[in-house]
């Protein structure tokens, strides 16, 4: 059973949809107990880092998210939920994260010809050896909609990086801990292999 996580953002029904797809039983819960007792669990987030952050602490999830990492369940941030996994974001001001990795959330600051949010589709440069992009070609396209990218301090975590008007990390990998800035449950057979990757863990 996967568990996605429901916090109040998020377009939750497209990633439920997209596991379905491809065989995988998920549900949508914001119960810490569901939660804790899936096999895997997905992250997900659109909008702003301040609110997410300030939904998931209102609910305890933040706890929750906090001991499935340190328990070994594998765990899917996308989008949002890659960022919410850092330290701190700049968006809006200073806000801090889950602090699971150390590093910081950060705007673009590209030249007039790029526009942000960084949005369409995107090639992906990965990492030899992923779990998460097993059995996908190099330079494979992915689709984001972004106006922030995360530093991680520690660059073994990075899983998978892309250029737009500069080299950003949009994929982790540590352990059991998985994260996309981009979103696969909207970038087609490929996306769909990564949620399969992910789910098969």
């Amino acid at each position: 059973m996967i568990a996605i996580i429901d916090y109040g953002m998020g377009n939750l029904a497209s990633v439920k949809n997209a596991f379905s797809k491809i065989g995988f039983e998920a549900i949508i819960t914001s119960k810490a107990e569901e939660i804790m007792g899936a096999d895997r669990v997905v992250l997900p987030g659109v909008g702003a880092f301040e609110d997410a952050m300030a939904n998931l602490r209102k609910l305890e999830l933040d706890k929750t998210i906090e001991e499935l990492v340190v328990r070994g369940t594998p765990l899917l941030g996308i989008c949002l939920g890659l960022q919410m996994l850092f330290s701190e974001s700049e968006e809006n001001g200073i806000h801090q994260g889950l602090g699971i990795i150390k590093g910081r959330v950060v705007k673009f600051d590209l030249p007039n010809q790029y526009k942000v949010p960084h949005m369409g589709w995107n090639q992906v440069q990965t990492a030899s050896g992923s779990n998460l992009f097993h059995g996908i070609p190099e330079n494979s396209h992915f689709y984001f909609v972004h106006s922030y990218y995360v530093v991680p301090e520690d660059k073994s975590y990075i899983a998978g990086t892309c250029d737009y008007g500069k080299d950003f990390v949009c994929a982790i990998e540590k352990n059991r801990l998985y994260a996309t800035q981009f979103h696969p449950e909207k970038s087609s057979e490929l996306g769909l292999k990564i949620l399969n990757n992910f789910g098969a863990m």
